[in-house]
């Protein structure tokens, strides 16, 4: 900033105004330059008004001119006429020869409809901010030294326009760009028009002047983002939207927490916008205009979501409204709920968002944490093809996998990318289901090729289901989700609930198994309601729903004999219906595949039974579950265990463990008598016959 000039003093040539200087801060270079020389032609304009007040002025060479009014002035004043016309031909043209240096300024002009005389208006506000030897200035010609600032009269007589003249009143009306815009504060609404003070926010001090620092009163409430677009289209059509002449409010109805928001922040990007993100749990009201104009003033766009639905959204919705009534603002509003006629007069655009898995969000994300993309050893779009994030949510499940390859002082690989997604998942399941987080994989499970083929198949429709249903259109119509459900039919023991934790495992999906006995209610209705809870949060989570002995509440539909049946009827309706429209992953397991009902089994993806293991199988199995670190004796037979022991693999297991135990209760190693052991307490539970000579 140069020093005060005085009133006769020229106006001096600004070392920092080069086509080489910049100003700290300022990202269009000569912005202040252009402000300070804007303020040196006003000075021009204060001094010729100055000169024309105090040349018949009685008092003007009073000491205490401004403090009291004597009689002499009240006559001079009786006998003034109108103000010059001091905006003439040459002002005009100085004005004009230096615009291409104020591109900060006439930009602030387009975006917020302002004329020249706005213009001048406003610099006539900010001159005390810019120039401080303003203050004595305007309290000279305010005739009272203690009002330091511009007021209607003053900036009125600055511009040379006649103080009755209702055009040019009305550039401080509150519907006029510079008040509507908050470009400009008129204060003291007690005193008479002429005499109240007009003030310029510090805000548009700054953006004049160069800088770029939020909105104090928007800390904490909105973040400004430099989004990259993570894909070079927008499937939503919006980018193409909000750069035409389309409304600039925009509703998201979203079918996940986040999809909402992660579209309109991928639209904003597509389209080269800066982004306000706000969170509507701490956005009032009151500061909607404050931050409708901070993105007018960076051109940017405004996110908020996700909205709940009660009455606040409405408030939020109507305010956006009327802020953005005089000038196209991008807002784009995401939420859960419908959008509500009730919330605003002014019908916006509302568009259905769906989750969709992003690798190129993912590919930036990694990027950004320091990740060679290049040099990673998987096919990153296959470890997170089942992921259905919003960018905040990759952004931390990026940073928890690098941190977790980190500890191990390994290379990045898709477990750590899978943990660190599932810390993403929300835990409102867990009122109605236990959580698994797998710990087996597919070298664990022993199975025939054709039901090991079966589960990969699981595994390939869960990864491309949004491809397949959603962009080929496999399953369009009638309200049908995108869910994935199978149901795993077999005896106990046989592997069902173990492959259903492989699966979950191989997509990096936590396994949910829902717990009957949270499930079913003795009161009507009451079953319903409980599953319905379970399956909207499975639908807005990454994670495989599992209905263990589905056929306690998939049972086949019976003859209506009274009361109980009709309900019980009800119930297998809303479940067959609910099931069609499910959008998640879901495995059904049924030891009496007879019970479940035709009409669910036309709605399964897969249906695999699961045989009792022969003998060869019987081998792997124990030869799996005694396997190192198991210590074992070298005096165990494991075909005659295959042979002679018809067991499933979960008896087994049991047989195994419990021959375990024995061993380390002797502290010795596990030996065949042990197994045999085992293999006898596992006969005993299921109450059957033992087989020959089972001792050794």
């Amino acid at each position: 900033m140069t020093a005060p000039l005085d009133l006769d003093d020229p106006v001096p040539d600004d070392p920092t105004s080069g086509p080489d200087s910049t100003v700290p801060g300022d990202d269009l270079t000569g912005s202040a330059s252009y402000i300070e020389r804007r303020i040196a032609l006003l000075r021009e304009r204060v001094r010729l008004l100055v000169e024309r007040r105090s040349a018949g002025d009685p008092t003007a060479q009073d000491p205490f001119r401004g403090l009291y009014l004597a009689p002499e002035t009240a006559e001079w004043l009786a006998d003034q006429g109108a103000p010059l016309p001091y905006r003439d031909a040459v002002h005009d043209q100085a004005v004009q020869d230096l615009a291409e240096d104020g591109a900060r300024l006439l930009g602030l002009a387009a975006a917020f409809g302002l004329d020249a005389l706005d213009v001048e208006i406003l610099l006539i506000a900010a001159a005390p901010d810019v120039d401080r030897s303003f203050e004595s200035l305007y309290g000279y010609l305010n005739d009272d030294v203690s009002r330091r600032r511009a007021t209607v009269g003053l900036a009125l007589d600055l511009c040379g326009s006649p103080a009755g003249s209702a055009a040019a009143r009305a550039r401080f009306a509150p519907g006029a760009p510079l008040v509507a815009g908050r470009l400009l504060v008129v204060e003291e609404p007690e005193r008479p028009f002429l005499g109240r003070a007009v003030r310029v926010p510090d805000r548009i001090i700054d953006h004049i002047l160069g800088g770029d620092t939020l909105d104090g009163d928007l800390v904490g409430t909105a973040v400004l983002e430099n989004v990259r677009p993570t894909e070079p289209d927008d499937p939503t059509g919006l980018a193409r939207w909000l750069s035409g002449t389309g409304t600039s409010l925009v509703y998201l109805r979203e079918e996940r927490p986040g999809a909402g928001v992660a579209a309109a922040s991928h639209a904003l990007a597509v389209a080269g916008l800066q982004q306000l993100r706000a969170d509507p749990s701490v956005l009032d009201a009151s500061l909607v205009p404050t931050l409708v104009r901070e993105a007018r003033l960076r051109g940017a766009g405004i996110v908020v979501g996700p909205l709940d639905g009660t009455s606040a959204t409405g408030t939020l919705v109507r305010a956006f409204t009327t802020a953005t009534s005089g000038g196209r603002v991008p807002v784009l509003l995401a939420g859960a709920q419908p959008f509500d006629p009730a919330w605003s007069e002014t019908q916006p655009l509302v568009l259905e968002v769906e989750a969709r898995p992003t690798a190129g969000a993912w590919e930036a994300e990694l990027a950004r944490a320091g990740v060679d993309i290049d040099a990673l050893g998987f096919d990153l779009a296959a470890a997170t093809a089942t992921y259905r994030f919003d960018t905040p949510q990759i952004r931390s499940a990026v940073r928890a996998a690098v941190d977790y390859a980190a500890v191990k002082n390994v290379p990045l690989a898709p477990v750590h990318l899978h943990r660190g997604a599932r810390l993403q998942n929300a835990t409102g399941l867990q009122k109605h289901a236990r959580r698994i987080r797998p710990a087996v994989g597919w070298d664990d499970l022993v199975l025939p090729d054709e039901q090991r083929g079966q589960l990969l198949e699981l595994v390939s429709r869960a990864r491309h289901r949004d491809r397949v249903l959603g962009d080929w259109r496999l399953r369009a119509g009638g309200g049908r989700g995108r869910g994935v459900v199978a149901m795993f039919a077999g005896e106990s023991g046989t592997g069902k609930t173990m492959s259903s934790e492989v699966v979950a495992g191989d997509l990096g999906l936590d396994l949910y198994v829902v717990e009957l006995s949270a499930v079913v209610d003795k009161y009507v209705g009451e079953t319903e309601k409980n599953l319905e809870k379970i399956f909207t949060e499975a639908g807005r989570l990454d994670a495989v729903l599992l209905f263990d002995e589905a056929d306690a509440v998939f049972g086949k539909r019976s003859e209506v004999k009274d009361s109980h049946d009709r309900y019980a009827n009800l119930e297998s309706a809303y479940l067959l219906q609910r099931l069609e429209s499910f959008d998640g992953i879901a495995i059904l397991t049924t030891n009496l595949r007879a019970n479940i009902d035709d009409a669910f089994t036309r709605r399964l993806d897969l249906v695999v039974d699961f045989p009792f293991p022969d003998a060869r199988q019987r081998r792997a199995l124990w030869e799996h579950a005694l396997a190192p670190p198991v210590p074992c004796a070298d005096d165990i037979d494991l075909d005659r265990c295959a042979r002679e022991f018809e067991l499933s693999g979960g008896a087994i297991r049991g047989a195994a463990t419990t021959a375990a135990y024995l061993a380390a209760g002797a502290d010795r190693p596990v030996s065949m008598p042990d197994v045999l052991a085992g293999a006898r307490r596992e006969y005993r539970k299921m109450g059957r016959l033992l087989p020959g000579d089972m001792e050794y």
